[in-house]
């Protein structure tokens, strides 16, 4: 018998063993399972993590990645949208965020950018202008149109919903946790908020951090 006839003989024997066909059963389902996952996403406004949203940054973004704003100096809240194809105060955009407790891990997500300032006067990375933004999530933490803190002493505002969201869920900010992003963290914009929802927003803010 020649090598090719044992070979076809292995694998038809091995196609025939229970066990063998249990394990390619369990294979599929587990592609299923993984192709349904990323299809349904892992963000929290209606879009799919791309590859290093929940670990290391992609892209080379790590290098972006910027700690907190810290210090009490009062931001300068101006609702300034424009149609410029860049960032600004009031508009809803796609970054890397990363993690409150290790920046050199985090997650694709929106955020809203509230303010613009240079980078020295909330932390000590980075350099030249930064974006000054919050958190978005569709989980619901407060009533519609209302401003609530949950027991880990987050405050979260609603600001309903908007194109940001393919899913058209309504949407909260996290008004205590202030962002510093890099412009060039930011990918593409997806939708802004009227004059009402960001003053409203910034309300929050600045009682919260005590302006």
């Amino acid at each position: 018998m020649s090598l090719v006839s044992r070979l076809t003989s292995l694998l038809r024997s091995a196609a025939r063993s229970p066990a063998v066909r249990r394990g390619a059963r369990d294979l599929t389902r587990a592609a299923v399972r993984s192709i349904e996952e990323q299809r349904r996403g892992g963000s929290e406004s209606g879009r799919p993590e791309r590859s290093g949203a929940s670990g290391g940054p992609a892209d080379g973004e790590g290098a972006q990645a910027l700690a907190d704003r810290r210090g009490s100096s009062a931001l300068s809240l101006t609702y300034a949208p424009r149609d410029d194809d860049r960032p600004d105060p009031g508009e809803i955009v796609w970054a890397w965020v990363p993690f409150e407790e290790d920046i050199s891990r985090g997650k694709d997500r929106p955020v809203l950018v509230i303010a613009e300032e240079d980078a020295g006067r909330g932390g000590s990375d980075g350099s030249g202008p930064v974006l000054i933004a919050l958190m978005l999530t569709s989980r619901d933490r407060t009533a519609d149109g209302t401003v609530s803190t949950d027991a880990h002493g987050s405050t979260w505002v609603d600001i309903g919903t908007g194109d940001w969201d393919s899913r058209g869920r309504p949407s909260e900010v996290r008004a205590d946790r202030l962002l510093r992003l890099a412009p060039a963290a930011v990918r593409r914009e997806g939708g802004r908020l009227d004059r009402e929802r960001y003053d409203r927003v910034a309300a929050a803010v600045t009682d919260v951090h005590g302006w």
